[in-house]
């Protein structure tokens, strides 16, 4: 049995069994698994859950695991007085969005319902120590009293309002605002690569946008194995955290090419390519994309030393919702640059989630040998659906469009009747029968249901991406840069998004089509002979070629911020 081996729902399900913790991770903690006989065994012995999310590609978790885990007497006392469950956060992430204390690991003391007592990051054997024994006490002294439920999972209900021009003008002002006019990039701490913020603004205030992706490229590029490290500690993109995922390597992607459809400049379609072949190489699991490659001191070797070493591991579990976003960079890619490698690994990948992890439409989040995880998470219809989409417009391939709507319909039934989509089904150990409606995963859900509308001709996909919008449009005022992607989904619905639509899939017109300088278009390849531009209902007349294409979509009224 794995570490994260469940009775068919990774999330809510499992068997809590222990694990093989001395062999496997190298600890002296009997850690049990996520599962509901974990919790039922912390409320027969009346003892707090200590809850460990840890993650594969997870520098210091490695690291948590040797100086603290490891230290013989900590480990008894921690099986003494707790109940120890360790948790893979990426194959478990609904836990991770309750119970993520703001990085990694994460080390949360709960109560036997799983209400948070305290929790901390990482933690070494004098932190760990001294929490274990403030736990306890307070623990003996309240009891259950001593937990609580997070903020978010109180009063879930977000802010509605209406979606208007407004949202993205904000958005646009914080971008300037934000910006770090030094270094490049957002914010005056440490620096995230923030991809979607890089698209928003990559239409909208080009500049930063570029000095953004001249700065990730400089400084979170790994030049000699390729692919992008997550972040960097300090302002001055200084303090690399060098672990590499495939969501966040796919987006950064994505971003590259969207830089190069507005721009035609050389490098970043050389860095798109880089982190393209880094993905079908080193991430390539043989039929679809792995989730990700540890960091470690081996990215500070000189290539020379590298060639000695053994590269960190690669954590080859196949994620349906990091596929979705992998395909959804890779045909974009292709798009702009007629590349066909990309492609074909994306439709690989695509066809493999499909074959294996998608059944009547319902998306397994992975399966692993005898691991099977949880199904029906918004998070893997989303992404999953966002790179459907792509495939529709790319390809013209209509299993790719009927794949989309099943996926679609099946995301429907977490539309709460706030219009805000819930993260999953509300059932589960611990706190995962309170509701969350995720920001960041509705956006990229309303924004697939947006393209597919489009492609399927239903707008009814385009009122829910819209009742979603709303649902958060109370706050937009109040939002930061972080979920400009936000901005730029409501602009769409606003305003209605550029519409293309095509001769078949592979045409000079609709070659052409994908090349149009607006990465929020929407390209609907058919059975036509002439291109028409179109924006809500104004169409424009018929396009016979390249040229004059290129010349309707500059006839069409463009939104204006002012």
């Amino acid at each position: 049995m794995t570490d994260d081996a469940d009775a068919g729902d990774d999330d809510g399900g499992g068997n809590g069994d222990r694990s093989d913790a001395t062999t496997r991770h190298g600890t002296l903690v009997d850690w049990r698994e996520w599962g509901q006989a974990a919790f039922d065994r912390a409320e027969a012995r009346t003892e707090p859950i200590l809850l460990y999310l840890t993650a594969p590609w997870c520098v210091a978790c490695a690291e948590m695991d040797a100086a603290t885990f490891s230290e013989p007497r900590l480990a008894a006392h921690v099986g003494e007085g707790f109940v120890p469950i360790r948790v893979d956060a990426d194959r478990h992430p609904r836990v991770r969005e309750r119970y993520n204390m703001g990085g990694f690991p994460s080390t949360v003391f709960a109560t036997p319902a799983g209400e948070v007592m305290t929790g901390a990051t990482y933690l070494g054997p004098d932190g760990f120590r001294g929490i274990l024994d403030s736990v306890r006490g307070s623990w003996d002294a309240k009891g259950t009293d001593a937990g609580r439920v997070p903020r978010a999972l109180q009063d879930p209900d977000p802010p509605a309002g209406a979606v208007t021009a407004e949202i993205e003008a904000h958005m646009v002002e914080q971008v300037a605002a934000s910006f770090d006019e030094e270094f490049g990039g957002w914010g005056q701490g440490g620096k995230f690569p923030l991809p979607r913020t890089v698209e928003f603004a990559a239409k909208r205030d080009r500049d930063r946008a570029a000095r953004t992706l001249e700065a990730v490229h400089a400084h979170l590029h790994d030049t000699y194995d390729g692919g992008f490290y997550r972040y960097a500690e300090h302002r001055d993109w200084s303090g690399l955290h060098r672990e590499k995922l495939l969501d966040e390597n796919a987006a950064l992607l994505r971003a590259f090419v969207t830089g190069y459809l507005y721009t035609g400049k050389g490098t970043y379609r050389e860095a798109a390519e880089s982190a393209a072949d880094y993905l079908t190489t080193t991430l390539w699991a043989g039929e679809a994309f792995a989730g990700s490659q540890a960091g470690g001191d081996y990215y500070t070797l000189e290539p020379s030393d590298r060639e000695e070493a053994d590269p960190p591991h690669v954590d080859a579990t196949v994620f349906a919702d990091r596929n979705g976003l992998a395909a959804d960079a890779l045909l974009a890619l292709h798009a702009v640059t007629d590349a066909e490698g990309p492609r074909r690994y994306a439709e690989r990948a695509l066809d493999h989630v499909l074959d294996e992890l998608v059944e009547d439409g319902t998306v397994t989040h992975y399966r692993d040998g005898g691991a099977v995880g949880a199904t029906g998470l918004l998070v893997d219809a989303a992404t999953l659906l966002a790179g459907l989409t792509t495939a529709v417009q790319v390809t013209g391939e209509r299993r790719y469009l009927d794949a989309a709507r099943e996926a679609a319909e099946e995301a429907l039934d977490l539309q709460a009747k706030d219009g805000a989509f819930l993260d999953g089904p509300t059932v589960g150990p611990g706190l995962l029968d309170r509701p969350l409606r995720p920001l960041d995963t509705n956006v990229e859900l309303a924004d697939a249901l947006i393209d597919l509308a489009y492609l399927a001709d239903e707008h009814r996909y385009r009122e829910a991406a819209g009742e979603a919008l709303s649902a958060f449009a109370g706050a937009a005022d109040r939002m930061g840069v972080e979920v400009a992607a936000y901005a730029a989904a409501c602009a769409r619905h606003h305003y209605d998004p550029l519409v293309v639509e095509t001769p078949p899939a592979g045409s000079d017109l609709h070659r052409a089509a994908l090349r149009v300088a607006d990465h929020e278009k929407v390209v609907v390849p058919g059975d036509r002979e002439t291109a028409v531009v179109r924006r809500g209902t104004e169409r424009s007349a018929p396009a016979a070629d390249p040229e004059a294409l290129t010349a309707r979509v500059g006839e069409t009224d463009q939104p204006s911020l002012e």
